[in-house]
C-alpha cells in the first residue's frame, strides 16, 4: 500500500502503524532503561546505545513487511538524505539518547510518514509518562486520543520557551549560548529538556509556548513539527520561511508569538561578526 502523491489522504493503516511503531519502541526502551545498556560514541558528545539500533531494526522490519515499496530514513541505519518522491518513513528510535544513557527519563520515539517531503502522519511516544502524541494532516493533533491545542500566550515576557544545543556546541559556544541569552532576556523562562520531539509536542499541547533549535536532522523534527501545526501552531525556519524537515533549523510557536521570536533571532544574528 502506498500514497501516490502529497494530495492523497492518509490511510488509517498509516497512523495505526506509526502508533504501533513508537509504542513498541517505548516498550523496548523501558525494558532496558537504567540497566544493561551499552553506550558508544558517534562524536565527542553524540551518543548511541545498542537499544537505539535494536529499536530501529524493529521499525525497519515492520515497514518492510507492511509497505515494501516505502522508503525509510532512520537516525542509526541511514536512508535518503534528500526527501525522496513518494512515501518515506522518518524515524528516530530514541530522541533524547543522552538522557536515556544517563538514566534521565526524558526521551521518546518519533516517526513521521512524509509524502514527497511533506509529513502527513506523525506519532511521538514518551514511555516514561505513557504519553502518545499523534497527528494526521488536516485532522488535528491529539494526546492519548484527546485533541490538544497550542497556548494563547501573547507576549514573550509571559512565555515559557524551550531549546536544544547542537552536538558541535563546543565549537560554537558564543553563537549558541548567545541566542539562548537573547531569549532569556525576553521570556519568562527558557528550558532545555534534551529531546526536540518532546519539545515540539509540549508546544503543541500548550505546556510550552515556543521552541527553536539549529542543526537538527529530519528524524528529530519531522513528526513533532506536524503535531505543532495540527495543534494550531506555526513552524518555520529562522528566517520565517516554509518549514522543511531537511532544513536543519526550526522555530515553532503558538503562532501568536511567532513574529516576536523571529525578531529575537534576526536581532541576534545581525549582531554577530560578519563571516
Amino acid at each position: 500500500m502506498s500514497l501516490p502523491s502529497s494530495n492523497a489522504s492518509p490511510d488509517p493503516i498509516h497512523i495505526a502503524t506509526a502508533v504501533e511503531a513508537v509504542t513498541r519502541a517505548g516498550d523496548m526502551m523501558m525494558a532496558r532503561f537504567g540497566h544493561d545498556v551499552r553506550v558508544d560514541k558517534k562524536g565527542a558528545i553524540d551518543l548511541v546505545t545498542d537499544v537505539d539500533v535494536e529499536v530501529e531494526r524493529m521499525f525497519r522490519r515492520l515497514i518492510a513487511a507492511r509497505f515494501p515499496t516505502h522508503a525509510v530514513l532512520g537516525e542509526e541505519l541511514g536512508g535518503a538524505k534528500e526527501a525522496p518522491a513518494g512515501p518515506c518513513w522518518v524515524f528516530d528510535p530514541i530522541d533524547g539518547t543522552t538522557n536515556y544513557a544517563h538514566g534521565l527519563p526524558i526521551f521518546c520515539s518519533s516517526v513521521a510518514l512524509e509524502v514527497d517531503g511533506r509529513a502527513e502522519v506523525a506519532a511521538v511516544y514518551d514511555p516514561s509518562r505513557q504519553e502518545l502524541f499523534t497527528a494526521e494532516r488536516g485532522d488535528g493533533a491529539r494526546l492519548n486520543g484527546r485533541p490538544i491545542r497550542v497556548s494563547s500566550t501573547e507576549t514573550l515576557v509571559d512565555s515559557m520557551l524551550v531549546t536544544g544545543f547542537p552536538y558541535d556546541v563546543h565549537q560554537r559556544v558564543d553563537e549558541i549560548v548567545g541566542l539562548f541569552a537573547a531569549f532569556v532576556g525576553r521570556a519568562r523562562a527558557v528550558r532545555r529538556l534534551g529531546s526536540a520531539a518532546i519539545d515540539l509536542c509540549y508546544v503543541a499541547a500548550g505546556r510550552l509556548d515556543g521552541f527553536w533549535e539549529s542543526d537538527l536532522k529530519p528524524w528529530d523534527i519531522a513528526g513533532g513539527a506536524l503535531i505543532v501545526q495540527e495543534a494550531g501552531g506555526t513552524v518555520t525556519d529562522y528566517d520565517g520561511c516554509t518549514f522543511s524537515s531537511r532544513g536543519r533549523q526550526v522555530l515553532a510557536s503558538n503562532a501568536t508569538l511567532h513574529d516576536q521570536m523571529l525578531e529575537v533571532v534576526a536581532s541576534f544574528q545581525s549582531s554577530l561578526p560578519k563571516r
